[in-house]
């Protein structure tokens, strides 16, 4: 693997990413500071110095990117304020906060300690839009830099803001009305950028918390361990009979529970409890939750005896994001634990998440079991299919065809979900139906006519 850019030729769905010090190098990095940070700044007035947010996770190379990043920064004369070590969602937090103009997460979230990533943020936290993104690409591509190299007066400074952490908690803080105490919950901190943060937030809220995972070396970071890697806290919640578990990811953008019997809740389980609390209480907009296209179809179907809509974008956060903006939802995210409450932020937030479905079951005083009991996920069967252009399957009539029938025999009890492969020559066939036997058999249909088609 050398590395997998966002921006739309160098580009996977989330930050620049590749295994650091060979795909994404310090060069690289310096490159990216230098022309991400002219482009997101150069409509500041003549004599205003851009202020950018530079903060990444607890993995090794993370320094060393950072590093190189903050030169390319400077060599364009902004101002960089150092974060250190942070959540994303808490750098997207603090870019606002603070009136930057952007900011610069290094990070490769749920991947293995090897990769490392640069996720960019405008001045409103969000990611970039397709268009920013290009105009940095072709910088990048430029077979000379013409961008400013000022000598002395117009360099950028470096600045350290590790209260940054501080502010941020008190923000988490301030969306709980009231304590959480007589709840019992292990965390587990994925050793990742949330590891630090954890104990102050949860102190603070009254919590009865213990905690895994919460001790990161540089090397250990989602080994094992996390919302990817649910295994351990399962075990623990069973173990010291607490009411539940919650598990972030790398960069504690995502969170997955456990409840009290240890079985995993994902994204999907999360948004169904908060939303439907939100419901009963008028305060969930036009009473509608957004998620993907790879929301378990039970989701839709427990929402709909509760009277509430289910709305599907395509695969990913930004997108889930995007729709909210655009049409004014308050609840939204993914199946793999990012939640996106924008009554309180624009981003999916792990421990946000975490906080608030602890709130509902103290305000409801319920299990998580017990706020699950009318959603029964419907069995799933995905297969990837290798194939030689996995963009052309649509002009392939016998696969449409097939995929037709096997909806006519669903009859409105089941789903199917043809796509391909972000990052791989895969088509992905998925279908969920009422029973793993009737699914598995719809798509084994599906699939011998995609590989008699086009397999490779």
């Amino acid at each position: 693997r050398k590395v997998v850019f966002l921006m739309l030729k160098y580009s996977g769905s989330d930050g620049v990413r590749g295994v650091a010090n060979q795909g994404l190098t310090p060069e690289m990095a310096f490159k990216l500071g230098r022309d991400g940070g002219y482009v997101l700044t150069k409509n500041k007035k003549d004599g205003e110095q851009a202020k950018v947010l530079v903060s990444r996770d607890t993995r090794i190379s993370g320094q060393m990117l950072e590093y190189a990043l903050i030169s390319g920064l400077l060599s364009v004369g902004i101002e960089v304020l150092e974060v250190g070590v942070i959540s994303t969602p808490g750098l997207s937090y603090l870019v606002r906060a603070q009136g930057a103009d952007a900011g610069i997460q290094i990070s490769a979230s749920h991947n293995p300690v090897e990769d490392n990533g640069i996720k960019f943020f405008g001045s409103d936290g969000l990611k970039l839009s397709d268009a920013m993104e290009e105009e940095i690409e072709k910088l990048i591509d430029a077979k000379e830099d013409t961008l400013p190299r000022p000598s002395a007066n117009g360099l950028g400074t470096v600045t350290d803001f590790h209260e940054g952490s501080s502010k941020y908690l008190q923000f988490i803080e301030n969306t709980i009305p009231e304590d959480l105490s007589g709840i019992k919950v292990v965390i587990d901190g994925a050793n990742g950028a949330s590891s630090a943060l954890i104990s102050r937030l949860f102190a603070d809220c009254g919590v009865d918390f213990t905690t895994i995972a919460t001790h990161p070396d540089g090397l250990n970071i989602n080994d094992h361990v996390g919302a990817t890697h649910t295994k351990k806290l399962q075990e623990e919640v069973v173990k010291q009979g607490a009411q539940l578990g919650l598990a972030f990811d790398g960069d504690a953008d995502r969170c997955i529970a456990v409840d009290e019997n240890g079985n995993e809740v994902d994204g999907d389980h999360i948004m169904y409890v908060i939303g439907t609390y939100l419901a009963d209480h008028g305060r969930l907009k036009k009473d509608t939750i957004v998620t993907t296209v790879m929301s378990n179809l039970g989701f839709t179907k427990a929402l709909e005896r509760k009277g509430l809509k289910n709305i599907r974008t395509q695969v990913g956060d930004r997108y889930v994001s995007e729709e909210m903006r655009a049409h004014g939802y308050n609840l939204g995210g993914e199946q793999s634990g990012h939640v996106i409450m924008t009554d309180y932020h624009n981003t999916g937030d792990g421990m946000l998440t975490g906080l608030h479905l602890m709130l509902v079951m103290k305000k409801t005083g319920k299990s998580l079991s017990e706020l699950l009991e009318d959603f029964k996920d419907y069995p799933q069967c995905l297969v990837n299919v290798p194939v030689e252009d996995k963009k052309s399957w649509k002009e392939h009539q016998p696969i449409l065809d097939v995929i037709k029938e096997v909806e006519a025999d669903m009859n409105g009890n089941g789903r199917v979900l043809v796509r391909p492969s972000g990052t791989q020559d895969l088509l992905r066939v998925m279908a969920e139906g009422p029973t793993q036997e009737e699914t598995d058999a719809y798509v084994d249909r599906i699939v011998k006519v995609v590989e008699k088609e086009m397999g490779k």
